[in-house]
Formats: C-alpha cells, structure tokens, sequence
C-alpha cells in the first residue's frame, strides 16, 4: 500500500525523518516527458529506505527539485534507466554542485549507468569541458556500469533490473527492502520482462506517455494509460502511479483510463508528490 503525504515542496533544509524499517519514501522531482514545463521537470525519483537515500533518473528540473528534499551531498547513488537526454541532463548541474558547492561529501557518488551509457556521456561532457589534465566526471563520480543482470546493494535497499522496449536500449528498475518494493518502468512500451520484474510489488510507477487516442507505429518505446494499468493488473501490483505523461494529456483523464483496468490504489504523478510504502 502507499500512503500519500501531498504534493507541497518541503521546506530547503529541513531533515527527512527517519522511516521505519521496512519501508520506503518515493518523491517525485520531476514527471514530465520529454518537455520540461512550468512545475514540472523531467523525469527524475527519490527513493528513500531507513538507510539508503538513492535518486532514480535526473532530467531537466530535476536537480533543482531535489534540493527541496534532500541535501545532494548525502546522496547515495544516483540510477540511470537510459541515456535519452529528459533522463539525464541534470548530471551536469549535480556535478558542478558537488564540485564547487558550499557542502563537501566524503567520497565520490556512484552514477550507475546502463550498459554503453558511460561512453556516451563522455562524449557529451568532453563537447564543453576542454581541460584535459582533469576527468569532468570522475573528480566528483564513481562511474560505474550496472550489470542488468546482478543484483545492488545500497546499505538496506537492493535493487535489480529489466530491460523494456524503448527506442535505445532501456531498464526499468525494482528497489526492494525487506518485503516492500517499488518499481519504476523508466521508458517502455508494454513487455513481458517489465511485468515480471514488477510482480508482486506494492508500488508501479509507470510511464503513460501516450494518450488514450494516440498510437506508435513500427518500433515502439512508450505506454499509455491503459497499456500501463493492464501491465499493473497481470503484475498484481498494489498501487499503480502513472508518469512521464504530455502537456496535452489531462491527468484525470489518465486516471480514469487506468481505473477502467486496475483495480488496485490508482494515481497520477505530480512534481513533489511523496508517497509512503509498506
């Protein structure tokens, strides 16, 4: 089950309280698709346990968002679904904070990326960082590649991972403590690999980047509602939250789409939306 706390943003420098064990805090920082707009950036999700304090995706707006929440030096790691840009983008932001910010971490901060993603962000970085005696990532990151197919562990939080369907290649990513999981579908059309990776879990956050009159042709890469939710009900999740959704999709409009095919807790998600579960 997940437990709404609002969607008001908390304020600058005041301290999580610790969760209970077992459970998990998901905050959206940003719930656009490809299109920032006014009070809402692109994708990017904090996932809180008891211990752990990880960050999955961070696109445009998105860092700005996590500094409501959370200080960015006492981030534990940060997750890259895939390298499209509105997942991305605010790495650099979050490096220059970490660089030349008023707070110093002890340590770099592990940027796990998907499989390929490292050298294409490398390239990206070395298009305006032309001082070649120093590593623009690595001074403030431990980069490393995450294997799809092994587990992570973050202190109490483990974390495994799918492919999707998606125009580059794609994870969706299910973080776990104790019996309490959460899983986010990052970009995907409807899969098989995502509905087993999400079964059972108490929460779905789902891409709904389609609306219900809208279609992909050829290859596909997203969702709509109603893929989503049918994805949710044969996954037999708790709770389904869609995300990643267009300007010109209105949310209860989503919502009503979905609750025609799930009948578990049913949600749309809004820029600082908190949500408690298990």
């Amino acid at each position: 089950m997940a437990k709404s706390l609002g969607a008001r943003p908390r304020a600058r420098g005041t301290a999580i309280d610790i969760l209970a064990n077992h459970r998990l805090r998901l905050t959206v920082l940003g719930s656009s698709s490809s299109i920032p707009r006014p009070n809402r950036a692109c994708s990017c999700y904090l996932l809180q346990s008891g211990q752990a304090t990880v960050v999955f995706d961070i696109g445009s707006g998105g860092f700005a968002n996590l500094r409501q929440f959370v200080d960015y030096h006492r981030l534990d790691a940060v997750f890259l679904t895939h390298m499209h840009a509105d997942h991305f983008l605010d790495i650099i932001p979050l490096r220059y904070a970490l660089k030349y910010g008023s707070l110093r971490r002890h340590g770099k901060l592990d940027l796990f990326l998907p499989p390929g993603g490292e050298a294409m962000l490398r390239k990206l970085v070395a298009a305006f960082f032309t001082e070649g005696d120093r590593d623009y990532l690595d001074e403030v990151f431990d980069v490393k590649t995450y294997d799809p197919g092994a587990a992570i562990e973050i202190k109490d939080l483990t974390l495994t991972f799918a492919p999707t369907i998606h125009f580059i290649e794609a994870y969706a990513i299910r973080a776990q403590v104790q019996n309490t999981s959460v899983v986010y579908s990052g970009d995907s059309a409807p899969s098989e690999e995502l509905v087993a990776l999400a079964r059972g879990a108490n929460l779905f956050l789902c891409e709904a980047t389609l609306g219900p009159y809208e279609s992909e042709t050829g290859v596909r890469g997203h969702c709509s509602a109603r893929e989503a939710a049918l994805m949710a009900r044969e996954a037999g999740v708790d709770s389904l939250v869609l995300t990643h959704y267009g300007s010109g999709i209105p949310p209860d409009e989503l919502s009503d789409e979905a609750r025609r095919h799930f009948n578990g807790d049913c949600g749309v998600a809004d820029d600082f939306l908190q949500l408690v579960v298990g």
